[in-house]
């Protein structure tokens, strides 16, 4: 007999340009590609007995129907929104209308890039922002969720 703890899950979102991580300004970024994030985050959740799936799209459209369907599955959301942390409102209030705990991550430390990357639209919305980690950052979201 399956109990609650069997079927808990985490949904991995990644927004657009992080289909090129490992090659995208690697002076940046790093040289880990967005399948080792996804594996490194799947690893780190079973170790917890927490399944993973996982998005990447470039199309925001793509990421909020995700964000949807984790409403009622997922005990949690790591989201690095890439670019539309900056840009999407519809991505804050997609995250705020599911109520599942999220964890925004960022490889880089985005305040001290730009200035228009020093605001989140999703940063409001968030249990927890990790920021300038690199990839660890979403180890760091893994552990969070599980033992919240």
């Amino acid at each position: 007999m399956a109990s609650a703890h069997d079927s808990r899950s985490i949904l991995l979102v990644n927004g657009p340009n992080l289909n090129l991580l490992g090659t995208r300004e690697p002076h940046l970024y790093g040289s880990t590609t967005l399948a080792d994030v996804e594996r490194l985050v799947t690893e780190a959740a079973a170790a917890h007995g927490i399944s993973v799936s996982c998005v990447q799209s470039n199309h925001e459209g793509v990421l909020i129907d995700a964000i949807h369907e984790a409403r009622g599955r997922d005990i949690g959301i790591i989201i690095n929104p890439g670019a539309f942390t900056h840009t999407s409102v519809a991505l804050h209030d997609a995250l705020a209308a599911v109520e599942v705990p999220a964890v925004e991550v960022h490889i880089t430390n985005i305040h001290r890039r730009e200035a228009f990357r020093h605001h989140s639209y999703v940063s409001p919305v968030a249990e927890v922002v990790i920021a300038g980690a690199g990839p660890r950052g979403y180890l760091m979201a893994v552990d969070h969720l599980a033992h919240r």
